[in-house]
């Protein structure tokens, strides 16, 4: 069982990469800057692939990857991210133990404030609990996914026009398309912090993009899953907008989602 771990990268030294992120499989690095370029590299027994591309977005950084990625499971994984030693052969490990699981989804540390997960049993992922994890800790069969269909979007994500929210569309659609999925408590490595290319804080923007990624998310069920998320996040999110002026503002991304999926 081969893996290949696909990095999405910004203006990044792709010579030193590698070794600051601890490379230990095969990969694709899809770098984001100002020329198109392709380079064959050697790192150790590795063969990293190196394709720089002036393109932005998350998203189409990493469909370029995986177009480009040939091994039996990919990793998918960010330029901030440093894996533990024995990351790869604890990831063919699990999936030859969960042998029905097309996706298996990992701990990497991060953050206290950007944590939005961490798994402490194995459980099986499902559409409405999907959301809280992050694409950097996935890692799948590379002929489901091709035989499934799915794609990052590019509407949403750092370089998109709506600010994040790739991750979850994209467990959403290999939910929808059958696959399964499961999230293991094995950490495999952490993520160094860093000034987010996307967050400015909790802004008229975040708040309206929040409602166009409910709209992709759960169609008719939005308005609940916003009037949720409000109640919910408002001690955290809601100090310089208020509650009622974010659920206002949700409610415009979701109409504006709706004019989106219509056409």
């Amino acid at each position: 069982m081969t893996i290949q771990t696909l990095v999405s990268a910004v203006k990044q030294d792709t010579e030193t990469l590698p070794q600051r992120m601890g490379l230990e499989t095969n990969a694709v690095i899809i770098n984001q800057t100002d020329r198109y370029a392709y380079q064959e590299k050697e790192y150790g027994p590795y063969r990293i692939d190196v394709y720089d591309c002036e393109e932005r977005g998350v998203g189409r950084s990493r469909n370029t990857a995986l177009l480009r990625a040939d091994a039996d499971i990919v990793l998918f994984s960010d330029e901030d991210i440093v894996y533990d030693h024995g990351y790869a052969d604890k990831i063919v490990s699990c999936f030859r133990k969960y042998k029905d699981a097309d996706l298996l989804l990992f701990n990497l540390e991060v953050n206290e404030k950007r944590r939005t997960y961490w798994i402490q049993k194995a459980v099986r992922v499902h559409r409405f609990n999907c959301g809280r994890y992050p694409t950097f800790c996935a890692a799948a069969r590379l002929s489901k996914l091709r035989a499934a269909g799915v794609s990052f979007s590019l509407l949403f994500g750092g370089g998109a026009p709506f600010s994040n929210g790739e991750d979850s569309l994209f467990f959403t659609d290999c939910l929808r398309k059958g696959l399964k999925i499961y999230a293991l408590p094995v950490k495999i490595g952490r993520e160094v912090e860093r000034e987010s290319t996307w967050f400015h804080g909790y802004d008229k923007k975040f708040f309206t993009d929040r409602g166009v990624l409910f709209y992709f998310l759960y169609r008719r069920f939005a308005l609940l899953w916003a009037l949720r998320f409000v109640i919910t996040k408002r001690k955290v999110m809601c100090r310089e907008i208020k509650p009622v002026q974010a659920f206002g503002l949700i409610r415009s991304g979701i109409r504006e989602g709706r004019k989106l999926c219509r056409g």
